[in-house]
């Protein structure tokens, strides 16, 4: 996809938002287009999470803006979350229903209505073990349960595709393979924004490296400048001196 065409979807702008003395965030911009990879890398309270509730329209700005495919989920939260998907640590499905089960049930709730093949194609795409289809969320890895929320974004068509510390508690492979599903996401247009502490995953599948601590974005890095740097020693680096400020 051409860079120069890639639509801005996910768009914070100058976003603040404190809770009684506490500045969460303070002043931060930044922008994911149609196809690219962010990965949001900070320390806990860093305000990723109040960035991404402020996306999601859990919590209102206290200055500056953000919106999802154009819209602003302060004055329109419901359409702005039909554009995205939210996969949090833990992905919440219904543990005594099935894969394809919270599939249907969570797609019907987002209005999309697809035949059972169509469903069940769904998850084949996203790499679910045919065995594991039809059997109780319950009996299922965190790798399985992500699978299960990325088929609910492919469902809905989202445009914006929202990742909270995907990669925790994933093995090496089960983290490989979860690493290709987003790639591949990517690849198809779909704008993905991921808070993370995998400095590893970000530096090999992000497109774009924004670094937050203490509320505010302290570095960025894009394109062929993530693979040139050393990211654990920037990250750090960064992280001190903003501490220390």
């Amino acid at each position: 996809m051409n860079e120069n065409n890639q639509k801005k979807v996910i768009q914070v702008t100058n976003l603040s938002k404190h809770f009684a003395q506490y500045q969460a965030v303070r002043d931060i911009s930044f922008t994911v287009k149609q196809g690219e990879i962010l990965a949001l890398l900070g320390p806990n309270g860093a305000g990723k999470t109040t960035t991404i509730n402020c996306l999601l329209g859990f919590l209102k700005p206290d200055g500056g803006e953000v919106s999802i495919g154009g819209i602003n989920p302060v004055t329109d939260v419901v359409k702005a979350r039909q554009q995205l998907a939210y996969i949090p640590e833990q992905v919440a499905l219904y543990p005594k229903l099935s894969g394809l089960e919270n599939l249907v049930y969570m797609s019907k709730i987002a209005g999309v209505n697809k035949s059972p093949q169509q469903f069940q194609q769904l998850l084949e795409k996203v790499n679910l073990p045919g065995h594991a289809i039809h059997k109780a969320i319950a009996g299922y890895s965190k790798g399985m349960r992500q699978k299960v929320g990325i088929a609910i974004a492919l469902a809905k068509n989202a445009k914006a595709l929202v990742l909270d510390e995907p990669t925790s508690g994933l093995d090496p492979s089960a983290s490989h393979e979860f690493s290709q599903l987003i790639q591949s996401l990517a690849q198809g247009g779909v704008a993905i924004l991921m808070a993370t502490h995998d400095l590893y995953r970000a530096q090999e599948d992000a497109h774009s490296v924004a670094i937050m601590n203490q509320g505010q974005l302290v570095h960025k890095l894009t394109g062929n400048n993530i693979q040139d740097v050393q990211l654990e020693s920037l990250y750090l680096e960064h992280v001190r001196v903003a501490s220390t400020c």
